[in-house]
């Protein structure tokens, strides 16, 4: 009877399946459990005799590890359900660990035989980045099951945040992150400010944080800037083999992906060029950086790739103390302008961005079939969509016509005594930073009230949708003034470039408009009754640039109590993932309406 049974195929696979079960959960858990011991050795000091243990155990873990990984990618391998490549991938978190884990056994059984490339293989550093990233890989593919369940995809929007921003907090709060203590609403601030690419601090970045706590604020910001959801989708569609239907039309708007077969693929796209932009821009700060102000080539590096990643994420935070206006580069113009160019580009967003990426390519198509009269020419009407060109006529209007009016209201203040060159880049940055960006060249206490105001207006606009930018956005703006001047000519539709707006577009614009200036009002009310000390003018600006996720403040931050610090916290988070999303997330909507009431007119102005 047993021997029968072991003969039995289906009774394999039940036992595979049941194993596939167990082995799942338990390669996570002990995954997570293997990042909070490198939490735990990295962010405390620990006893040298404690230590001595608690890497033997971290290391038997490891191996545990290997053998789990192993033996899952193995019965997985002759899963027709999951695509060959899919099938493939599995081994490469095995192979990656295995070879570290190897390299350290052969490294501590003949160290004199090691060479450079084995000594920095076994390193702690290599093995902790790879305990990491598997447990990422796994928590990326647990996280579809969120999107299976009944919630709707901007309360799953809205959580993703709350849950990085605290994990945020927790890291933060960690001893070896700061030079000295660092209250929880600070951390909680900080936190908060960097996952929503927001910029403002109540710490000194440069003074207050160490290397780890500055490393920890760079990877919440670029993981603010991209969103979490980016992250885990990317990794789950890679290492997971099969999706939900559910799952992938989630994705498809999230990622603005019309064709549900074209999400992985977007998802690819949108990291590889954030990761390749970043790597550009940091090789050009480091160019231009200023000389003779880094104490050594290694701080001049983390100073390169702090800043590229800051600035395309729209981020504002700076290793230095004054940010931008540091004496040594608030007159290194070059470095300025290809900050600015980063802080344009990731504001843009990256539909506007793949957009004429195919035109580009439409273009040197069109270029390789006129010398090749064998192939045919194929058309492909209107590459430029509306959003495109709404987005990057709104954006130049806004950064062309800020510099020039910062250039007249500041011409005899913070300009004063800058050369023609300095005046032009200057006013160019200034432009820039303050739709979400949060850098400043400039005194920022020392800007003329029309120069304020103007920041306000900025600040509140904001960038481009789908990008690493807060604010409205440009689009909200260019909807809603369009719509006002197609009532001002009696018009019944909106238009713009031989095109009809869709009244969903605009009902939304306005939506959001008023909204903003409720979330504001209500703001400035409350810090305002919390400060009574503090000047009006401050505390709204403060507010703006909250809400905008600027990072721009005129010296008011650090000198906020607790419950100011937790309406500017408020103020950022709703900020950044939308006061409209967060309405949507937390009510349920209405798709349609079977019902029509008679229309009446409404007496308005």
């Amino acid at each position: 009877m047993i021997w029968q049974q072991l003969r039995n195929i289906d009774f394999w696979l039940g036992v595979k399946n049941r194993f596939l079960q167990v082995c799942t959960p338990l390669i996570f858990w002990l995954s997570l459990f293997n990042v909070g011991v490198i939490l735990y050795r990295v962010g405390f000091s620990i006893d040298p005799a404690f230590s001595f243990w608690l890497q033997r155990f971290y290391l038997g873990s490891a191996i545990l590890l290997l053998g789990l990984l192993l033996l899952r990618a193995l019965l997985r391998l002759f899963n027709p359900e999951v695509t060959l490549w899919r099938r493939a991938t599995a081994f490469i978190p095995t192979l990656l660990l295995a070879t570290v884990l190897t390299g350290r056994g052969l490294f501590f059984a003949a160290p004199e035989a090691a060479g450079p490339f084995l000594s920095w293989l076994v390193g702690d550093g290599v093995l902790n980045l790879l305990f990491i990233a598997i447990f990422l890989i796994e928590a990326s593919k647990s996280s579809f099951g969120f999107l299976d369940a009944s919630l709707h995809p901007a309360l799953i929007f809205v959580l993703s945040f709350l849950v990085i921003i605290f994990l945020g907090t927790g890291l933060l709060l960690l001893p070896n992150a700061t030079v000295g203590d660092i209250s929880f609403i600070d951390a909680l601030f900080t936190s908060t400010s960097a996952v929503c690419v927001t910029g403002l601090i109540v710490l000194d970045t440069a003074q207050d944080f160490t290397f780890l706590g500055q490393t920890f604020i760079l990877i919440l910001l670029q993981i603010g800037g991209l969103g979490i959801m980016t992250f885990t989708s990317f990794f789950g569609f890679f290492f997971k083999g099969n999706t939900s239907f559910q799952s992938q039309m989630f994705f498809k708007d999230f990622v603005n992906e019309s064709q549900v077969g074209a999400i992985f693929k977007t998802l690819i796209r949108i990291v590889i060029f954030t990761l390749s932009l970043e790597l550009l821009g940091a090789g050009l700060i480091y160019l231009l950086a200023p000389q003779g102000v880094f104490s050594s080539q290694g701080e001049q590096i983390w100073f390169s790739v702090f800043h590229a990643i800051s600035a395309f994420c729209n981020a504002g935070f700076s290793t230095l103390s004054q940010s931008l206006y540091e004496p040594g580069f608030r007159t290194a113009y070059h470095l300025q302008l290809v900050i600015g160019l980063l802080i344009i580009v990731g504001g843009l967003g990256f539909p506007i961005i793949f957009n004429y990426a195919h035109l580009l390519k439409s273009m040197l198509l069109r270029f390789i079939r006129k010398f090749r009269s064998n192939i045919p020419y194929i058309h492909i009407p209107r590459i430029i969509n509306i959003n495109t060109k709404i987005v990057v006529t709104t954006t130049l209007i806004l950064i062309f016509s800020g510099m020039a009016f910062f250039a007249i209201a500041e011409y005899g203040n913070t300009l004063d005594q800058k050369g023609w060159y300095g005046k032009m880049v200057t006013a160019f940055f200034a432009s820039v930073t303050p739709r979400t960006a949060g850098f400043n060249t400039v005194d920022m206490t020392q800007l003329a009230m029309p120069t304020i105001l103007i920041y306000l207006l900025l600040m509140w606009i904001g960038a481009s949708p789908a990008s690493t930018g807060g604010g409205i956005k440009t689009s909200t703006v260019a909807v809603a003034l369009l719509n006002t001047l197609s009532l001002a000519k009696a018009k019944n539709r909106v238009e713009i470039f031989r095109r009809e707006i869709d009244n969903e577009s605009i009902r939304r614009a306005f939506a959001i408009i008023l909204l903003s200036f409720l979330f504001i009002g209500f703001s400035i009310f409350l810090v305002a009754a919390f400060e009574p000390q503090l000047r009006l003018i401050d505390i709204i600006f403060e507010c703006f640039s909250a809400f905008g996720t600027v990072g721009l403040s005129l010296g008011i931050t650090s000198a906020l109590s607790s419950a100011s610090k937790m309406v500017i916290i408020a103020s950022m988070f709703i900020g950044r993932v939308g006061t409209l999303t967060l309405i949507v997330a937390l009510t349920r909507k209405i798709r349609t309406l079977s019902y029509r009431y008679p229309r009446e007119s409404i007496f308005i102005n």
